[in-house]
């Protein structure tokens, strides 16, 4: 099923084509690139109840992992697909050893596209009471409900191959 264009007599539909493509591939990019915020922390006043705090960028603070925390209860489950992934370029960007919220690669970190940065989860059926904390992307093509684990090494990544099982989102 052909379309007709509809346009002025002195342009042609050629014409016409040429300034849609053109208005998209310069117009597109502008709408679509967020300005990047810069902020400069002069003070940090933290309270002392806190409990230990990353700081991320110079400029937003995550709650470091407490394994041993009786008070994080389990608020939610749900099945995922589970896998993992080492400090590789080929699995990661070209700077493998920093999370997407700005960390150091370490035990203990999750990479998942849908929680956000903080986000405390238990594997239970794989790795018992061990908590990890989501700090890091994974690509696009990977669903909701995928989680990368972060290991040391390559080798023990992929051993570790893909697990479906499920995991504990933790309240604080």
């Amino acid at each position: 099923m052909t379309i007709p264009l509809k346009c002025p007599r002195f342009l042609g539909q050629n014409t016409l084509i040429i300034i849609i493509i053109v208005g998209i591939l310069f117009g597109l990019p502008v709408i679509l690139k967020a300005p990047r915020v810069e902020a400069d922390l002069t003070e940090i006043s933290v309270p002392k109840n806190s409990g230990e705090l990353a700081l991320i960028e110079g400029n937003s603070l995550l709650p470091i992992s407490n394994p041993n925390n009786p008070e994080e209860k389990p608020i939610r489950r749900i099945m995922v697909v589970v896998t993992g992934y080492s400090s590789t370029v080929d699995q990661t960007d070209s700077d493998p050893f920093v999370t997407a919220a700005g960390t150091l690669v370490r035990e203990g970190i999750a990479a998942n596209n849908f929680w956000p940065f903080g986000t405390k989860i238990k594997i239970p059926e794989l790795f018992g009471d061990k908590v990890f904390v989501v700090e890091d992307r994974m690509s696009w093509e990977k669903g909701n409900y995928h989680i990368d684990i972060w290991f040391p090494d390559y080798w023990q990544a992929l051993n570790f191959g893909a697990k479906q099982t499920y995991i504990e989102i933790l309240e604080n």
